[in-house]
């Protein structure tokens, strides 16, 4: 037996769990939804709103083409006053947004999600990609990035904004990681 077959992954343990907060977050979302008669389609609860970065070039993710050459590599949505047809399950979420007020359908795997936020009560978590798995090397820079205090400007993207339209603003998600 090699010494890798006894090593517990914990790290992808606790990844695997926290995505399960977002599942659990969004079927919250979805139950309100219900309960409250909007159906499928409206705002958050209260406050709350969700900021949702992901990995547009995953495995999975089926968005329009013009938003993926829009936003190469990664992309933030937000989830707050206008969406419809929200939906998750194990694998993945599903919302429809509007983009310059026309309805586009988005299919995100959950493994894809690089940042999940919710800011009007300062919680955020920030994932590494689930891949098949990681050698020494991508661990090293992990721990590298993990390790640096600085300003992170990659985990930005746009989205839809208030009103339901495409603002092409950046966002700065900084302010929400914990540290």
């Amino acid at each position: 037996m090699n010494d890798d077959d006894d090593i517990l992954r914990y790290d992808k343990m606790v990844e695997t769990a926290l995505r399960g907060v977002v599942k659990s977050s969004v079927e919250e979302v979805m139950k309100q939804h219900s309960e409250s008669g909007h159906g499928d389609s409206g705002g958050m609860p209260g406050e709350h709103h969700f900021y949702i970065t992901f990995l547009t070039d995953y495995t999975g993710v089926q968005i329009p083409d013009y938003l993926r050459d829009r936003y190469p590599g990664e992309m933030t949505i937000v989830l707050q006053y206008q969406f419809s047809d929200l939906d998750v399950n194990d694998e993945r979420m599903t919302v429809t947004l509007s983009f310059n007020n026309v309805p586009e359908r988005l299919e995100i795997p959950l493994a894809a999600i690089s940042i999940f936020a919710d800011p009007s009560v300062n919680f955020a978590l920030q994932f590494q990609p689930l891949g098949e798995s990681m050698d020494d090397a991508e661990l090293a820079i992990l721990d590298e990035l993990e390790d640096d205090d600085g300003p992170d400007d990659d985990g930005t993207g746009g989205g839809k904004g208030k009103g339901g339209d495409d603002t092409g603003q950046v966002i700065s998600l900084d302010q929400f990681r914990k540290k």
